[in-house]
């Protein structure tokens, strides 16, 4: 997010532009900045979107003769010595008109050297993209505009202060799949590239392709080609979606609890080893995939036996029904930023939660306290932990 007084200090003669902060393609936190019209710059770490958004707004404002009129400058350097000639020839471009007269927009397109890394922190690169800031902050000829486009951006630095007060600026980052309601903001961002590909996707097969897929928008745009190439214009199904699209690392995370909350012990067994054999360790693996989805089972299975509160076809619903419970109740439910209860995983919990009850649920939090003791203080073979706690948690008792 913008930090609070980050751009100052702007000049009253400019016109006012919102600097905007996206995350996924959701534009939000609107700023009014006062900018020079003709210079744009996109950052984010969401690097398809970057791209995506410079390249639509190159081929709007690119001027009709784009073959003395355009120059599009890569910004990938491979050291300290190559950014700085990179950031000199795009000065030059700035200040080169064309032979023939007429427009000119200048596109320093993809750099790696804005974010705070090794050839970024170099000194002379520091030197060079100062002065290119200054320039940009100058006069510029209005006959010249400047696209700048890259990922990372080291916020601290002086250019991008500078870029605050003399450009208009888009941020898109990725959104953090490790908050709470993170889903929820992602279906949305997916549904509208997939309208574009005239995708139609059945209840639960959205859902389920994001928890497959994760929050990149560029996986999300690959996997939804290879979607519409194989429906051919049919509605997408929760099955299409399981046999078609490719399961990201968060994904994978995501079917070990799905099988738990099958109760499918050879699948998750299956899954287990094959997230060990890829190098994620054990601990990793109880704490990101079966305590989420134990206690998020265990608090739906609550809600349905002492509440009466089930997880129907409609979340906004069951949104309803946990608000009117009171707030001790609901404490443990993570919140979103307008403070809306975010329980997207225990109404996925809940559409499975009658294959346990309440007390094996919480003998099986308990086991699962029992084995993250048993990886961090014993010497036990980890997989072998593993593997009793799932075969624990998912066996029926006789």
């Amino acid at each position: 997010m913008l930090r609070k007084g980050e751009f100052v200090g702007m000049p009253a003669c400019w016109p006012l532009f919102p600097v905007l902060q996206i995350e996924a393609g959701r534009r939000i936190s609107p700023v009014v900045m006062a900018v020079n019209p003709n210079i744009y710059a996109f950052f984010g770490t969401d690097e398809a979107l970057v791209k995506e958004a410079a390249t639509k707004l190159s081929e709007k404002i690119a001027p009709t003769d784009r073959e003395f009129g355009l120059e599009i400058i890569s910004g990938g350097a491979d050291n300290a010595e190559h950014a700085v000639q990179i950031v000199s020839r795009t000065i030059e471009a700035i200040q080169t008109l064309p032979f023939f007269g007429g427009d000119k927009l200048v596109w320093l397109q993809g750099v790696n050297f804005f974010a705070d890394n090794q050839t970024g922190k170099a000194e002379s690169t520091l030197t060079a993209v100062e002065t290119l800031g200054s320039i940009l902050a100058s006069s510029l000829p209005p006959d010249v505009k400047v696209i700048i486009s890259a990922g990372e951006i080291d916020k601290r630095r002086t250019f991008y202060k500078t870029l605050g007060k003399c450009a208009r600026v888009e941020i898109f980052d990725k959104i953090d799949t490790s908050k709470a309601g993170w889903e929820a903001n992602v279906m949305g961002h997916v549904r509208d590239r997939a309208k574009s590909l005239g995708l139609d996707f059945e209840r639960g097969a959205l859902e389920r392709f994001v928890l497959l897929v994760g929050a990149d928008t560029r996986i999300i745009d690959s996997e939804l080609e290879k979607l519409s190439l194989f429906t051919s214009g049919s509605p997408v199904t929760s099955e299409t979606v399981s046999r078609v699209v490719s399961v990201s690392h968060a994904g994978v995370i995501f079917e070990v609890g799905e099988t738990i909350a099958k109760r499918d012990l050879p699948r998750t067994l299956h899954l287990i080893d094959q997230q060990l054999r890829r190098g994620e360790s054990a601990v990793g693996i109880l704490l990101a995939s079966i305590v989420p989805k134990v206690r998020s089972l265990l608090h739906a299975r609550d809600l349905v036996e002492n509440r009466g509160i089930v997880a129907g076809r409609s979340y906004p619903a069951f949104q309803a029904a946990l608000a009117k419970l009171p707030d001790a109740e609901t404490a443990h439910i993570p919140r979103t930023k307008e403070g809306a209860l975010s329980a997207y995983p225990v109404y996925l919990a809940g559409q499975a939660s009658d294959k346990f009850s309440a007390s094996e649920l919480k003998r099986a939090l308990e086991a699962c306290l029992e084995a993250n003791l048993r990886l961090v203080t014993t010497g036990l073979d980890p997989r072998l932990v593993l593997h009793q706690l799932v075969t624990r948690i998912l066996t029926r008792e006789r």
